[in-house]
């Protein structure tokens, strides 16, 4: 059975997150995998957008407190627990999590994956890469759903049959937040998969159709930026809105808790 510990984790405005670092993190899916007890665990990925998000959305933000990791992606949860004390040194991004977790499972041996999401190009360019750098893993089948904003009763049975189906070890999920998170809160009782993690655009990363930032930019925190130049039409609401009603929120309970306000 694998056992969660409340000290490896951090309350930030009012989510769960981890703060075992990345290899602490990888440890726990794991053993998530090892105790294969019929129990679907999933992990997700806290940033300030999804945080902020999630304050007009009961249902994302159920998902997030409710996930069994919560990753400490982007360079505002840092920020946030230096302000607040909270411990959390080492940002993990889903990128990092996902070669991690993938660089054990294939010294391990015997562990297959399941992806769902995204398009059947990229499902396929995932497949032919994961073969070439992962041999030892083996993938149990890919899904690539209808594109909607949201999912029919149907839709995620017709998800839910498909994984159980293929009865993977690993389930990758890859698409837009906060729909991959519901999803996954919606359906997790009914999966039968030791290991689930929502890791939105590494899909498309690892695919190789969506260029990563530099790892020096990543180390620097602005890994968003150039996300942004990239895309502004799609990513300006995240930097320009959500990011200042963050930052808002930090203050706040900084102050309730006594604890030193954000610099400038």
């Amino acid at each position: 059975m694998a056992v969660l510990d409340s000290s490896d984790t951090a309350d930030i405005l009012g989510y769960p997150v981890s703060r075992r670092g990345l290899a602490g993190d990888v440890d726990q899916a794991m053993a998530f995998w090892r105790a294969d007890d019929g129990q679907a665990r999933y992990v997700a990925c806290a940033n300030p957008h999804s945080l902020v998000v999630a304050k007009g959305d009961p249902l994302f933000r159920d998902a997030l407190r409710n996930a069994d990791v919560l990753l400490p992606d982007g360079a505002g949860i840092l920020l946030a627990s230096r302000v607040l004390g909270l411990g959390i040194t080492e940002r993990v991004a889903g990128t990092e999590f996902f070669l991690a977790v993938s660089e054990r499972a294939n010294r391990e041996g015997g562990i297959s994956y399941f992806f769902l999401g995204s398009t059947g190009e990229v499902l396929s360019a995932i497949v032919r890469r994961l073969g070439a750098d992962y041999p030892d893993i083996r993938v149990a089948g890919t899904l690539s759903p209808p594109y909607k904003e949201e999912f029919s009763a149907d839709d995620l049975a017709a998800m839910v049959d498909a994984v159980n189906l293929a009865s993977p070890d690993v389930l990758w999920v890859g698409m837009t937040a906060p729909k991959q998170e519901k999803l996954l809160y919606q359906v997790c009782e009914r999966l039968r998969v030791p290991l689930v993690g929502a890791i939105g655009a590494v899909f498309d990363f690892y695919a190789g159709t969506r260029k990563r930032a530099p790892k020096w930019v990543c180390d620097l925190g602005l890994e968003w930026l150039p996300r942004l130049l990239r895309e502004p039409r799609r990513l300006w609401r995240r930097n320009f809105v959500s990011t200042p009603v963050f930052l808002w929120d930090l203050g706040r309970e900084a102050m309730r808790r006594g604890g030193r306000q954000p610099s400038a």
